[in-house]
């Protein structure tokens, strides 16, 4: 039997460029034992990983899923107890939609010391790589952060909510429920507020459309535009700052 303590880290991948990872998520991975991780991260990370590390795909791809929620949960702790150190391996912030906090509390009744690294979410920073200020004085003072997609596979009522607001809304996970959410903002009379839809943001082959509530879904179609995507609603999207280029790595010579 394993004498090594088993030990479940939930780890926050970032929203998609591999650069845009901790420090401390890196050492996370390096020390791993054993990796579960989501279809939503970057691949490229795994290679912080060290050589005798078992790498699990444990993501949704096309509508399937390699294991249900509770499958997961039984494997990170079986695996600890059997190897030690579980890296669960999640896209953007774990916390954020993640379903960190769950498997968290499901082990931790199985004796697992339980950490956690925070990662950038991708909900603050796909609008950022494309230049939109989630609030701005004089355009957005707040913003919501909605999932599009419940439990029970329906749109939340909370974007009900949000589009009586002046916030930002920001979407995840939403674009099969792109007609509702128009309908949404239409009846409340913002068919001219504009909206970003960004597909793999912050990767090489992100894909944005730009239009108001009243002509998204045409945007949408042209530019075929969907999921991984997020949208991004309110008078922010007007507002996006012009830059030479997203930051991409130290110029060694200055």
């Amino acid at each position: 039997m394993s004498l090594k303590t088993p030990i479940l880290t939930i780890v926050g991948a970032g929203p998609g460029d591999e650069d845009l990872i901790t420090l401390k998520a890196i050492k996370a991975i390096e020390s791993a034992n054993v990796i579960l991780y989501d279809a939503l991260i970057n691949e490229s990370l795994l290679k912080y990983a060290s050589e005798d590390v078992e790498l699990i795909f444990v993501g949704k791809r096309k509508g399937c899923y390699a294991f249900q929620q509770d499958q997961i949960n039984e494997l990170i702790v079986s695996k600890a107890k059997e190897k030690g150190h579980v890296v669960r391996l999640k896209g953007g912030d774990p916390f954020i939609f993640g379903r960190g906090a769950e498997e968290i509390d499901y082990v931790r009744e199985f004796g697992l010391e339980t950490f956690v690294v925070p990662g950038i979410s991708s909900s603050m920073a796909v609008p950022a790589y494309q230049g939109i200020p989630l609030t701005k004085r004089g355009s957005s003072e707040s913003f919501w952060v909605i999932t599009g997609t419940t439990k029970k596979h329906q749109l939340s009522r909370d974007v009900a909510l949000a589009a009586k607001s002046s916030a930002t809304v920001v979407i995840l996970m939403g674009m099969s429920k792109l007609g509702e959410i128009v309908e949404i903002f239409k009846a409340e009379n913002k068919q001219d507020v504009a909206v970003a839809i960004i597909q793999n943001g912050t990767r090489d082959n992100q894909n944005v459309g730009i239009g108001t509530v009243a002509n998204i879904e045409q945007i949408v179609a042209e530019k075929q535009l969907a999921n991984p995507a997020i949208i991004v609603i309110g008078d922010v999207v007007k507002e996006r700052a012009v830059f030479t280029s997203v930051y991409q790595k130290v110029n060694k010579n200055l």
